[in-house]
């Protein structure tokens, strides 16, 4: 859901870089889970607030800014009983890493790998193996490139060039 940027004043406040495109959301769920490396606890948000594309929010028990750093580069997760629905066509990333990733022909370009925002649009990072190792590409999440997601079977159908 989003990541600990920095600490934020000296009261304890964290700045958090949400992966989300409303900020605002990740600051409505009252516990989240903290976590790098495999290692995850819970913790309870006392107070949160919006901060232009940014949220910045203070932990219960997070009462300095020695404890806020200690907190920086943390992973920020809740669980996905807590998440919304999704609308048609809509899906959470975690849903898509994974899914194999193939042409209008057939043509298999990888899975995914990853996907981040560019500002403009979300792109996808699709990894395969080929004859001369590994390939990345990089093929924009746009109704115009990906012409269907079959979460059930495992499969992504994009409009792009096995070459491209």
């Amino acid at each position: 859901m989003g990541r600990v940027a920095a600490p934020h004043g000296v009261k304890g406040w964290i700045k958090v870089a949400p992966f989300t495109g409303q900020p605002g959301a990740l600051g409505q769920h009252a516990k989240w889970w903290l976590g790098r490396s495999g290692d995850w606890r819970e913790v309870e948000v006392a107070e949160s607030a919006v901060h232009g594309t940014s949220l910045l929010a203070r932990m219960v028990g997070c009462a300095d800014r020695d404890a806020a750093a200690r907190l920086c580069g943390s992973e920020i997760a809740v669980p996905r009983s807590a998440l919304a629905a999704t609308a048609p066509d809509e899906y959470y990333w975690a849903d898509l890493v994974g899914l194999e990733v193939v042409n209008g022909e057939g043509q298999a370009l990888g899975k995914v790998d990853s996907l981040f925002s560019n500002g403009a649009h979300d792109v996808m990072r699709v990894e395969a193996v080929e004859s001369g190792g590994k390939r990345e590409r990089l093929v924009p999440f746009v109704g115009a490139v990906v012409k269907q997601v079959d979460l059930a079977g495992g499969r992504i159908v994009v409009d792009w060039g096995v070459d491209w």
